[in-house]
């Protein structure tokens, strides 16, 4: 934790980093710079740069999260249940590590210490591959990791992080069956489709984040507004953005377009269906916009009639990753 204060420096941060890709002296600026200036040659959206960014503030959310990861009560050996079988044997479900967890990511170099302090906790060792555009960033964070674990006389290679932007080491990591237990993909639908594909070690994967906020007719005007707003704009280039808005008809004619102009004058461009796209400046839905995991300024829109219309819609489009509902009614948010 103390050693993650240096990675927003300028020149300390160097000494962090590995000096096998080519770094002299001469270089100045943060591990993350270098990758952020690496990422825009490269060409990379407005949305993956922001994944990419590390501020004083992301840090700060690091080093609380790996604070809360070791205040968290220790889940190795502890009982999850137990019984009595009528022949007399006592049994017991009891949590153990899974063994090596490899965890290949891209541009988000916050991971390499989120995936290495839980992976820690558990009781697993870990095999970070990070994206060859945080790269650097990811170097600086394990070094830090690095830091203490060696001060605190635990295994060094319990953290293990791939040293290199060559994209046969993650082939390597899927294929490694001896070596890794389990493979965890963190990032967009193609890295993820690809692990799935092509993996022979066993797999936890979650493919996109089609997050849904359904207005209930019994919605708060003023909580929607707000909440509508954060869930899109606070970070669109995440998987927990939002990504499609469903307003149930009563909402919509007691309110009209509030929600959507609310969204398009904080720069979002809104796909909305046949009633929505009545409001000028939006654009006409496709039917591929529902769905689709947009991962920018941009949200489809529907109106709906109520909360089994919206139900059905997240049926037929969501990806059971994170869908809403905003309501007074607790009937109808038990429903949900």
């Amino acid at each position: 934790v103390a050693a993650l204060s240096q990675i927003s420096g300028t020149d300390s941060i160097l000494s962090l980093l590995k000096s096998g890709q080519g770094l002299v002296s001469e270089i100045k600026g943060a591990a993350n710079l270098l990758d952020q200036a690496y990422g825009a040659e490269k060409g990379l959206s407005p949305a993956m740069m922001d994944r990419l960014m590390l501020d004083e503030d992301r840090i700060r959310g690091i080093v609380d999260g790996l604070r809360s990861v070791a205040e968290q009560t220790d889940p190795i050996g502890a009982v999850i249940s137990e019984w009595d079988m009528p022949s007399g044997l006592h049994i017991q479900r009891v949590r153990t590590p899974l063994g090596v967890i490899g965890v290949i990511y891209e541009s988000r170099p916050n991971v390499t210490a989120d995936a290495g302090g839980l992976c820690l906790k558990s009781g697993n060792a870990v095999i970070l591959r990070g994206g060859s555009e945080s790269f650097h960033s990811a170097t600086a964070i394990h070094a830090c990791l690095l830091q203490g674990l060696k001060a605190h006389g635990l295994p060094e290679h319990a953290i293990q992080l791939v040293p290199t932007r060559d994209r046969a080491a993650v082939t390597a990591m899927l294929q490694a069956v001896d070596y890794i237990d389990v493979i965890i993909p963190r990032g967009g639908k193609g890295l993820v489709g690809l692990v799935q594909k092509e993996a022979r070690v066993p797999v936890f994967a979650h493919l996109e984040g089609i997050c849904h906020v359904y207005v209930d007719g019994a919605a708060d005007l003023e909580k929607a507004r707000r909440v509508l707003l954060n869930a899109k704009t606070r970070r669109t280039g995440i998987c927990g953005s939002a990504e499609c808005l469903l307003v149930d008809r009563a909402f919509y004619d007691k309110h009209g377009d509030i929600l959507v102009r609310d969204l398009m004058d904080a720069g979002v461009e809104v796909r909305g269906d046949a009633l929505i796209a009545k409001t000028a400046g939006t654009v006409a839905a496709r039917s591929e916009d529902f769905g689709h995991e947009f991962l920018d300024m941009i949200i489809a829109a529907k109106v709906v009639d109520g909360v089994d219309s919206a139900i059905a819609h997240i049926r037929s489009f969501g990806s059971n990753h994170t869908d809403a509902i905003l309501t007074e009614d607790d009937a109808v948010a038990n429903r949900f």
